[in-house]
């Protein structure tokens, strides 16, 4: 199996840079990287306020113009999630579904006071999804992303942690944080803080470790965990949240563990019934067995071969997100179109790696799997190393004559796995 490394850190981590101003990865990685906050003004940053990404103006179309539905949006008021039949309704006829964003009802709860909360932004705003895609490639772990839309001297939410990593950029008006110490430090998926209110109320009351004023450009890196609300000061207020689901040790474990389970069936002394008439409740009724049974489960996982936990978790990481976006007709059109001296290459974020010795060769991926004569492996390997290759050059790598080398890039542009340069796949 060739991995082609398509998911790997690209050189420089360009969107993570972006973010984090004069501080670079290296040293981001040591010193904050899932323990500590980082504050980037926005003067750190060069001057840059994000107004690429996200505004006011983009809210009120994504509310007003595009039908948006749940889960897409939520809103809050005074530290609680309103119901959903409080801000949608029916499109009327035609488009009859009934969690469809109502932008008179958005209109009268904003000026009351609520929080708007655009939700999934990295599939909804071709901007942000471009960002989260790279972002997502130089950390190495899938993100997502929120914008929260506060009116002047409001706060949606009380104090919190969340679950995943968290990027906020600042976008519009200023917003005040408080920031305070995990009562859990680096909590998982099935910690939520919810499960500890108690605990997250009290660390409330205490001083905070930082409080800070949010302007337009300022990025600020909140591990999971760390306590925070924050307030709108004078006008409205928007920052985005970039949420990174780290993979953690604890993804290791899970997935060793359920390799390990899987191949048990395969231990004679795992498959033996327990004695007759066991007494469940007794431990001292079945010790014997659940030693071996520990032996068993501490020998399998000494023995489990790195490359097979690997490849489970390759699967995983290739499961938690789409590749870059493409524009479906204009593909076709580019496919129908393409000449021997044109190029193409790899669709960006696609995950993608060769497998298959013998007498074929597949390309899997982040799209339906791809499965070709051995003899074209050199020519996909040639795709797979990520820049621009005319059909020509990709045919001759395999031996191709023109029309084979045709055939075979149109098929990879139909097939989702190339595209051709300039036609705005992962950056319109």
């Amino acid at each position: 199996m060739t991995d082609v490394g398509s998911h790997g850190v690209r050189a420089g981590r360009p969107a993570l840079t972006r973010l984090l101003g004069s501080l670079s990865p290296e040293d981001f990685a040591r010193d904050h990287w899932g323990h500590t906050l980082h504050l980037a003004a926005v003067a750190d940053r060069g001057g840059d306020t994000f107004d690429d990404l996200f505004s006011l103006d983009a809210v009120d179309d994504l509310v007003s113009e595009r039908g948006l539905r749940t889960p897409f949006l939520r809103v809050a008021k005074d530290g609680s999630t309103l119901p959903e039949s409080a801000f949608t309704s029916s499109g009327g006829t035609g488009a009859g579904m009934p969690d469809q964003v109502d932008d008179s009802k958005l209109l009268r709860l904003f000026a009351d006071g609520a929080t708007i909360v655009l939700q999934g932004l990295h599939r909804t705003w071709s901007p942000i999804r471009v960002l989260a895609d790279d972002l997502a490639a130089d950390l190495g772990s899938p993100v997502q992303v929120n914008a929260y839309v506060t009116p002047a001297a409001n706060q949606g939410f009380d104090d919190h942690y969340d679950v995943h990593d968290v990027f906020v950029l600042q976008i519009s008006g200023t917003k005040r944080w408080s920031l305070r110490e995990p009562v859990l430090p680096q909590p998982l998926r099935s910690q939520p803080w919810t499960d500890r209110r108690e605990e997250v109320a009290a660390a409330a009351q205490r001083p905070a470790h930082l409080e800070t004023t949010l302007e337009p450009g300022d990025c600020l890196y909140l591990p999971r965990g760390w306590i925070h609300s924050a307030r709108a000061m004078g006008e409205v207020s928007t920052h985005l949240t970039i949420g990174v689901h780290a993979w953690t040790r604890h993804h290791l474990a899970t997935s060793a563990l359920d390799l390990v389970a899987a191949g048990l069936g395969a231990e004679d002394e795992v498959r033996r019934s327990l004695p007759l008439g066991v007494d469940l409740s007794d431990p001292g009724g079945w010790h014997d067995d659940v030693e071996q049974v520990r032996e068993t489960l501490l020998r399998r996982l000494r023995e489990l071969p790195a490359d097979e936990l690997a490849a489970t978790l390759h699967a995983r990481q290739r499961g938690s997100a789409r590749p870059s976006a493409v524009r479906p007709l204009a593909q076709v059109a580019a496919a129908q179109s393409l000449t021997v001296d044109d190029e193409i290459l790899l669709r960006p974020h696609l995950v993608a790696q060769l497998q298959g010795e013998d007498e074929r060769v597949t390309v899997t991926s982040r799209v339906a799997a791809f499965t070709l004569p051995a003899s074209y492996r050199p020519a996909l390997e040639l795709l797979l190393e990520g820049g621009p290759v005319t059909v020509r050059d990709l045919g001759g790598a395999a031996g191709l004559d023109e029309d084979a080398a045709l055939q075979l890039a149109r098929g990879l542009l139909t097939r989702g796995i190339a595209v051709v340069p300039g036609s705005g796949a992962g950056h319109r």
